[in-house]
Parts: C-alpha cells; structure tokens; sequence
C-alpha cells in the first residue's frame, strides 16, 4: 500500500531518489560544492558561543563536513547519522581510524547510525546538516525528528538548495518542450516557517547566489551528476538517446548563451543558490497548575538554562 503523502511532502520520486543515493554513495569523495559549502557555513560557528558535548551530523559523508566539526570542536563526541546501509558501509571504511594511528589530536572517534534507527543516539546540543536537506521528500517531517534529537536550547544548523538553483537549465529545458530538469526547491521562507511549526524558535535563514562556470558542457553536466539526480516525478521516464544527449550539449556552448557582466563567452555559466538556516529548541513551556510534576530530566534542563543565563 503507498502511504499517503503528508501535506508538506514535495513532488517526489521516492525510487528515483532511493536510486541516486545508491548511486551517490559509490563518488570518491563529497562533491566539491557541498564541500565549499560546509566551510562557508562553518564560518557562523564563531557567532555562537556554545561549546557542544555532543554533535549529531546529518549525511555527513555526502556533506563533507568531518573535519571542519572535529577542528571546531575537538572535545565533542560526534554522531553521524547516514540515510542507508550503503551510506553507512561507505562511511565505515572512509572514516575509520585504526588504534595504531590514532593520536591526542584525532579527536573522539564518529559514532554510527541509521537516519532509521536512531533510537541509541544521545541528545546532542549542535545537530549539523550541509547540503542534504533537497535531498528528501518531506522537510518538514525531517526538521520535526531534528527537534527531538536536540537537548533543550540546542541549536541546528542546516544548509540546502534553493529554488534560485539552475534557471538557465530551467529556460532551456522550458524553451525546448521538455520536462523538468530537476525536483522543486523549498524557499528559504517556507524553511522558516517549518522550523517553527516543528518547535523551533528564534530561527534565521538566508541565502547566497553563486556563479559557477565549466570549460565545456560535459564537465558541467558530470558535476551536475555528483550533487545528484533528477528525481521529479514529471521529468521524462525514458532512457535518452545520443541524439538528445548531442542536442543538449549543443544547446549548453557557450556560444549558446548571451554573455553577461559574470559569466564569460568562453565557458558554460550556471547559477546556485545556497539557503543557510539556524534555529534552536526552546525549553518546554511548563503549566501552572495547583500541583505540579515535574520530571527530573525537565528539573535539570531548567537548572542548566538558569545557570547559563546567570553565567551571561
């Protein structure tokens, strides 16, 4: 039976992404853009004074996060949390340490989960997702797990794909009568909004636009296939021909476009937007009743705020 799609769930092709993952989860390495994605969002850690005990990392060997997170906090216990079996094997063996090689500064070592089975994970006061977040059918779902993986005034930290993604792709795709390129983005506004649904508060979300370009259409179009796939559910079924491959190529020269003041005529010229967001959870809004119970974990996470507050 297919289940019923929620009311936040996006126009998605569940077997189609299942797919691209499996076939993602074989690259080398993070793509380069989810890498230099990771080091811009690792910047706004220094607006943050918190110092985590523990931090949950969300796909992190597609997001390529490790060593800015073990840099900025060596003393940290980090989980990852990898979308499948396959993800998890690769993760193993990439981020490994053998006993002999381990030293003072290597730092904790990762432990492992299923983004299934997360039921051993601890609490964590940082829960950090780069460049993943486009990657699944049901945001919203997504950032209400994130809340309860999150002790009392953590924070998470997420980076992802906007819709101002690819409109030269979308143009010429529209233009030329063919199906979408790719799935739908969500608007940074609408990640706001589902922050806040799920629980969070005082979230912040942005965005830049980057300008990428490539020597030639077959260079762009093999980065493209390591960020991922087109997994819309309107995008055409059908194995593509030669033909259609060489008509794409053709239409992607550079002598194709209209040059602009940041692109050059000699290469091929791409835009990507990239939405960055923080929000933090906030403690539990406690009844007043003539007689009230409290647990003692509700007891000493209001012990721990005060004594933060009082520390300010």
């Amino acid at each position: 039976m297919t289940p019923t799609p929620s009311k936040s769930q996006r126009a998605f092709d569940l077997i189609a992404a299942e797919h691209v993952l499996q076939r993602l989860s074989r690259q080398a390495q993070a793509p380069w853009l989810h890498t230099e994605v990771a080091r811009r969002m690792a910047e706004r850690l220094s607006l943050f004074r918190m110092q985590p005990q523990h931090i949950i990392e969300w796909w992190p060997t597609w997001g390529g996060s490790q060593d800015l997170l073990k840099k900025a906090y060596p003393q940290a216990q980090r989980w990852g949390v990898e979308c499948d079996p396959a993800w998890l094997a690769r993760a193993h063996r990439d981020h490994h340490t053998p006993w002999w090689r381990a030293t003072p500064w290597s730092g904790k070592p990762v432990q492992w989960a299923l983004q299934t089975h997360t039921d051993n994970v601890p609490r964590a006061e940082l829960l950090w997702s780069n460049m993943m977040l486009h990657a699944v059918a049901d945001p919203l779902a997504l950032m209400a797990r994130w809340h309860q993986l999150l002790e009392v005034d953590g924070c998470v930290m997420f980076s992802s794909l906007g819709p101002g993604s690819l409109p030269e792709l979308r143009r010429l795709y529209q233009r030329k009568g063919w199906p979408a390129p790719h799935a739908d983005l969500v608007d940074m506004h609408d990640l706001g909004d589902m922050l806040v649904e799920t629980g969070f508060t005082n979230p912040v979300v942005d965005q830049e636009t980057l300008t990428l370009t490539w020597s030639d259409p077959q260079a762009m179009l093999a980065e493209l296939r390591q960020w991922g796939g087109n997994v819309s559910p309107h995008r055409y079924r059908a194995l593509r021909t030669p033909r259609w491959l060489r008509q794409l190529h053709a239409e992607l020269q550079p002598h194709a476009q209209t040059p602009t003041p940041i692109s050059e005529a000699s290469r091929v010229c791409l835009t990507i937007e990239v939405a960055y967001g923080h929000a933090f959870k906030a403690p539990q809004r406690v009844p007043v009743l003539p007689e009230t119970s409290l647990s003692a974990q509700t007891l000493q996470s209001m012990a721990r705020r005060a004594r933060t507050t009082q520390g300010e």
